[in-house]
């Protein structure tokens, strides 16, 4: 088993004084196996967060344990504590289903219902009982994913119809719709082109003024561009053959990239292994 010093792994203090989401000893498991380990660390608020590493070393697992979404995975099960604003997320008469308001997801491939533009960006606030202007939300949901002028004469068309960036950024609207605090994206720019790639870091950068966001990526100079902290995440192999993911190092995307302290983490951001 690798040995991580945990002072690595807990984001600066002059930058979290106050962190929004907290995991505390998160251990992740998929039926009796161990999928991610003792993983620990504060998400500030009003940062963009990166999460970066090979395949398999569960950052994704961690995202989704962030809004419960491995809630909808039957094997799954999370030890350890993650908090938002002090509560336990997992704590007796939590309802994941106001959490995930709260705590907004973008999943890696543009998942649009089959419904109008109009209707996929009105459809949270609708059956959550929204009581105000739902044109009003539109259209300041749609200008806030930098959507509103590409789309502004066409609502009612199908969001289907949309490019795939735009399918994209119609996501993180329908997102915004329902007012979360915070927007998690599990490596939202993947299937799309460099255009469209683009314009949704430039988006990143525009709502962090609002949210806090957490993003899971592949792409290391997405990385370095958009987030403000980066957490690397590693694997190792398993007895049974399996691997399990772990937290290597936590720190400002400048440190992670110019000078970490954990020689995996030079080695990854360099192109050595990956």
């Amino acid at each position: 088993m690798v040995s991580i010093n945990k002072s690595y792994v807990t984001a600066p203090e002059d930058l979290v004084t106050e962190a929004v989401l907290r995991a505390k000893d998160v251990n992740v498991y998929y039926g009796s196996n161990l999928a991610v380990r003792d993983v620990s660390l504060d998400i500030p608020y009003n940062q963009v967060v990166a999460f970066i590493g090979p395949s398999g070393c569960g950052k994704s697992t961690i995202l989704r344990c962030f809004n419960r979404m491995n809630d909808l995975v039957a094997s799954a099960r999370v030890k350890g504590k993650i908090t938002f604003h002090g509560q336990d997320l997992y704590g007796s008469g939590v309802d994941p289903v106001e959490m995930r308001r709260r705590i907004g997801m973008v999943f890696q491939k543009p998942n649009p219902f089959p419904k109008s533009i109009y209707d996929n960006v009105a459809f949270g606030a609708r059956i959550n009982g929204y009581t105000g202007d739902l044109d009003e939300l539109v259209e300041d949901s749609l200008r806030k994913s930098a959507l509103w002028d590409e789309v502004k004469d066409k609502l009612k068309d199908s969001g289907l119809a949309l490019s795939g960036g735009q399918q994209q950024r119609l996501c993180i609207a329908r997102a915004i719709a329902i007012s979360p605090e915070v927007i998690l994206m599990d490596e939202p720019c993947s299937a799309l082109d460099p255009i469209s790639t683009l314009k949704v870091e430039e988006l990143i950068h525009e709502l962090k003024q609002q949210y806090t966001i957490v993003i899971v990526t592949h792409n290391m100079q997405q990385a370095s561009r958009v987030s403000d902290l980066t957490a690397f995440y590693n694997a190792e192999a398993t007895e049974t053959g399996g691997k399990v993911g772990y937290l290597v190092e936590y720190n400002r995307t400048e440190v992670i990239f110019q000078n970490p302290t954990q020689e995996a983490t030079q080695a990854y951001v360099s192109g050595r292994f990956g």
